[in-house]
């Protein structure tokens, strides 16, 4: 691991103040001896990153961090997330595909079982389950899966978004995270956020009504949940931690001395960095040229070199960069104390993003519901369609775009919120010295899916899955363990893997996957064993496979009150 930067003073001692005003955290009490304990957990998500926006995974932002990490652990090439924030969340926290678990869609109760827009009754998230079981709990950044409470005009909501008004809630009380399981919170209630300045922001349930001057979120995520990690190190108890980064979602914002490490890497253009990403996935063993070919660049027809944009595009993807730079610099600290606390060998680390790189144009939305007009101090926050501000100031809401978003996510084609595999396609590693028993640094192309994670850790963790919980009935878990991968060894996975998010379906065998963009088009169907980047749709030269995986994505659909939006 290389040099961990040094604590911004004014952040960390606004961290400790909070954590230790309200949690009566000492910093100075040594843990006690730990012996045969089951395993820490940290779960770590990042928040729109691409499939080939890592080191390990072929890109050339610099992750030494995660990059050792996957080094000492297992990367998996074929891990699936379903394709947008609070879906992917609600799945992973709950082992149930995200339909079951209440949000099919985002954080509006529609009124309907499989879209009430929060984390329901009947699904138990891994926090409730571990804490049942003994293990210290806390999460530190995005939550993103309770109904959000808004204002009863435009005009509030923006004085709320800028921080000229304070209200008490972000969302009803009873879907904050302590009320889910996690004994400790730190972080946004909301998606999106200034990083300067947050939105959303509280500690516990207490909104968080000032931060520093130098504060910046992605810092304070990854510094609180090294505060978390010495205080529940004192105790002889495992403990579970989420850590769920906002970065790198837009808007783009960095800091300056990050950006500069990239300020020149892009002007190459989309074309060089992406033929050197899929090169650098075949030289690492993470993709075969055979069965991943390099799909067509996304609007291919304008050439980097005939872009009116460059210097703004450029800048874009180095902010991009820049953002995962200084996530993983703060991963290494959190790597750091629990080498410091000696809990290190004796924890179970996994890293992966919540879907495929973002396409969205930040710029277009303007403001309005999640995105502000104004900084506190009352600075005009400009969203430039024309790209006449460049990105990375807390003054500025501006995202990577499309073509970006197809080469953070190379070799695939699309991205965030689509069912093709640039949308549900995840980098995943997971550490464990004391408990993978599978070689070092090792590749593994069994598929997994984010609701495998509670099958995982109640493995784990020696823990119970509840028929019953809170007076509730719990629906049946659906994801499967990954200990066996852990071990070396070939699990029994999924034989079929289904998605829907905002129209667009899939359903994935072990040799086909139908596919579509939006429910009124026809399916594709590709043979994903041999043509894992979807490049070619044989959907009329196979009608029988294309019935065969309608129908049974339709019985999936009604066993789970799913309804494609047209």
């Amino acid at each position: 691991m290389n040099g961990f930067p040094s604590f911004k003073m004014n952040l960390l001692r606004f961290l400790i103040l909070i954590i230790a005003g309200i949690f009566g955290f000492s910093c100075n009490t040594k843990p006690a001896k730990k012996e045969n304990k089951n395993p820490n957990i940290i779960l770590i998500l990042a928040d729109d990153l691409g499939f080939s926006d890592l080191g390990s995974f072929g890109g050339e932002i610099e992750t030494p961090n995660l990059d050792w990490l996957a080094s000492q652990g297992i990367r998996f090439t074929q891990f699936y997330n379903t394709s947008r924030c609070c879906p992917t969340r609600a799945s992973l926290l709950t082992g149930l595909y995200n339909h079951q678990a209440g949000i099919g869609q985002m954080t509006t109760d529609t009124g309907q079982e499989a879209y009430r827009g929060h984390i329901s009754n009947s699904a138990v998230t891994i926090a409730e389950v571990l804490k049942s079981s003994g293990y210290r709990t806390g999460m530190v950044g995005k939550w993103h899966v309770s109904n959000t409470v808004v204002q009863d005009s435009p005009e509030k909501q923006l004085a709320w978004l800028n921080h000229q008004e304070q209200h008490p809630l972000f969302s009803p009380i009873e879907q904050y995270p302590t009320n889910r399981g996690f004994e400790k919170y730190f972080g946004n209630i909301w998606g999106v956020v200034d990083f300067f300045d947050p939105f959303s922001l509280v500690n516990g349930t207490e909104p968080v009504t000032q931060v520093p001057e130098n504060y910046y979120h992605t810092d304070a995520i990854n510094d609180t949940a090294s505060v978390y990690i010495r205080e529940f190190a004192q105790q002889d108890k495992p403990f579970f931690l989420y850590v769920a980064h906002t970065a790198p979602h837009w808007p783009l914002h960095a800091l300056p001395e990050d950006i500069d490490k990239y300020k020149d890497r892009y002007k190459v253009g989309w074309d060089v960095i992406r033929e050197n990403r899929y090169k650098k996935l075949i030289e690492l063993g993470i993709i075969d040229e055979s069965t991943y070919p390099l799909s067509q660049r996304w609007e291919n027809e304008l050439s980097w070199e005939d872009n009116p944009d460059k210097e703004f595009d450029a800048r874009a993807m180095a902010v991009h960069a820049a953002m995962i730079d200084r996530m993983d610099q703060g991963i290494g600290r959190i790597i750091e104390t629990l080498e410091e606390t000696g809990e290190l060998e004796n924890t179970l680390i996994v890293f992966l993003s919540d879907n495929g790189a973002s396409s969205e144009s930040s710029m277009r939305y303007g403001p309005g519901f999640d995105r502000p007009s104004l900084t506190r101090k009352g600075e005009p926050i400009a969203y430039p369609v024309k790209k006449e501000v460049m990105p990375g100031p807390q003054t500025t809401f501006t995202s990577i775009g499309q073509r970006w978003a197809n080469v953070s996510n190379t070799p695939f084609r699309y991205w965030k919120m689509e069912s093709f595999e640039g949308g549900v396609h995840t980098p995943m590693i997971a550490f464990w010295p004391a408990g993978i028993s599978a070689e070092k640094g090792s590749i593994s192309n069994q598929v997994g899916h984010v609701m495998d994670f509670m099958a995982t850790f109640i493995d784990a963790a020696e823990a119970e899955y509840p028929s019953d919980f809170a007076g509730n009935k719990i629906k049946p878990i659906a994801g499967k363990s990954l200990l066996p991968v852990f071990q070396g060894k070939e699990r029994k996975g999924h034989p079929v893997l289904f998605n829907e998010h905002e129209g667009g379906r899939s359903v994935r065998t072990q040799d086909w996957k139908l596919v579509t963009l939006d429910a009124r088009e026809p399916w594709q169907l590709f043979a994903i064993s041999k043509d894992h980047t979807e490049t070619e749709n044989v959907a009329h030269e196979n009608p029988a496979v294309v019935e065969e995986l309608d129908s049974l994505w339709q019985n999936w659909a009604k066993a789970n009150k799913v309804i494609p939006k047209p």
